[in-house]
């Protein structure tokens, strides 16, 4: 695996790194389809120390899992643009990480009715009065009529960078040049 070239940003803290993926809302689905590069915006949830999402169970992102297990998951969050007198020193403030590793499907319905009420509890935390229950996912199909597939990401390595914003650097509208002189 190749060294972070901007090791400087390189973030270890392991509890810090659980709390990001916690919390963020999109991540990257990074595949190959044979030559060609194949990479698509997911809801996930990072789950039992492994990045679980959802797809139907059939179409390109099935098919490619099926042929080569191996992905790479990243997750990005902007904290802010930094302002600067020198324009080579304007600078974006961010935290993201990168998770290699190999897909799986998940086949017990067990984990997948956990792994949905994960999902569930991340994007509409206590919408809903009761859990989801195994039926729901064993009859679901989606309005294009295909059945929802739950997919496991079984990190291999992670790496986190973050560049960490400078309140006083913070651009906001109607901050000029002038201010910062």
């Amino acid at each position: 695996m190749n060294e972070m070239r901007q090791s400087k940003l390189e973030v270890n803290n392991q509890e810090k790194i659980n709390t990001f993926l916690t919390k963020s809302q999109i991540g990257h689905l990074g595949l190959s389809d044979g030559l060609e590069p194949y990479v698509i915006p997911l809801n996930f949830v990072w789950f039992q120390n492994c990045i679980y999402f959802h797809g139907a169970s059939e179409g390109r992102k099935t098919r490619i899992l099926a042929e080569n297990h191996l992905a790479c998951f990243t997750i990005s969050e902007s904290l802010g643009v930094m302002s600067n007198p020198i324009p080579a020193k304007v600078d974006t403030a961010y935290m993201s990480a990168m998770i290699f590793g190999n897909v799986t499907k998940l086949e017990d319905i067990n984990i997948s009715r956990d792994v949905m009420q994960a999902l569930l509890d991340k994007y509409v935390p206590g919408y809903y009065n009761k859990p989801l229950s195994k039926s729901h996912l064993e009859k679901y199909v989606s309005s294009l009529g295909s059945k929802t597939t739950i997919f496991q990401l079984t990190p291999t390595k992670i790496t986190a960078k973050e560049n960490v914003l400078d309140e006083k650097a913070r651009f906001s509208p109607g901050r000029t040049i002038l201010m910062d002189l």
